[in-house]
């Protein structure tokens, strides 16, 4: 066998003989300052008594208390709540730090709680915006920092009917077809939020580029990432796109009331 192989043998040899003197129970007993040839219930309860007591200063205090916070974010199921309580668990492991003199304790809950607050200050806004616009305010500026720019040309098919459907666009300029409806969409408006919605996730409609303009597009991966960080904002998402859909419905409905009315006036 060569001689390195021995020596790495060797050294996880002693390790190991380490790591399991180190375990002993005897040995662990010792440590607790209990007599490994006497130890009882009473004995040992005493001890983790004295033991607690010992350790009862206000810097452990706030380390308690910030770890009740902690444990709390993992039975919370939305996302302000949580950030809330991991701000304050933060903040309470932060004195903890700066107490017991931990600078790199102190330093990293520091640091996380300006990360936590904007956070929570962007959910807040989200949520916020999408209230507004399920109250009657169309507008979603609210969901730009979450999309990405693209630009069309005149006479791209932005997508087809029936593709398969993984994204959502917002019209910023130019014009733009919905060809099956013969529907002209200019700058501010939604397409493909539909897409979203359907239970095989397929394009509605066919929309093609009639005028140079510019979209931003935010994929559905992202919209349900978002959602599950607050099912608030699903549900203002919903109500969203249900006004659409509406929208739709009467344009379509007077579309062809006009092209009924028309047919009579032919016909007379």
């Amino acid at each position: 066998m060569p001689s390195g192989s021995a020596d790495v043998s060797s050294i996880l040899d002693r390790i190991l003989e380490a790591a399991t003197d180190n375990l002993r129970i005897a040995k662990i007993l010792v440590q607790m300052g209990l007599d490994p040839d006497s130890v009882t219930y009473e004995a040992i309860f005493n001890r983790l008594l004295e033991i607690f007591v010992h350790n009862i200063t206000l810097a452990n205090l706030f380390a308690v208390v910030g770890a009740v916070f902690f444990v709390a974010t993992l039975l919370m199921r939305t996302m302000v709540p949580l950030r809330v309580a991991n701000m304050i668990g933060c903040a309470f492991f932060a004195l903890f730090g700066a107490l017991s003199a931990n600078v790199a304790t102190f330093l990293l809950y520091l640091l996380m709680l300006p990360i936590n607050a904007l956070r929570l200050r962007q959910m807040l806004k989200l949520v916020k915006k999408a209230r507004h616009a399920a109250e009657g305010d169309m507008s979603i500026e609210w969901l730009k920092p979450f999309m990405t720019e693209r630009r069309y040309r005149r006479g791209d098919i932005l997508f087809k009917m029936r593709d398969p459907a993984n994204e959502m666009f917002l019209t910023v300029t130019g014009k733009f077809l919905v060809k099956e409806i013969n529907v002209e969409i200019g700058p501010g408006a939604l397409m493909g939020e539909l897409g979203f919605l359907t239970p095989d996730n397929r394009r509605t409609g066919t929309v093609e580029c009639i005028e140079d303009g510019q979209v931003l597009t935010i994929t559905y991966d992202r919209l349900l990432e978002i959602y599950f960080q607050d099912p608030q904002f699903g549900y203002y998402f919903l109500v969203l796109t249900s006004q659409r859909l509406l929208q739709n419905i009467d344009r379509l409905q007077k579309q062809l009331a006009t092209e009924r009315g028309t047919t009579t006036n032919r016909i007379a």
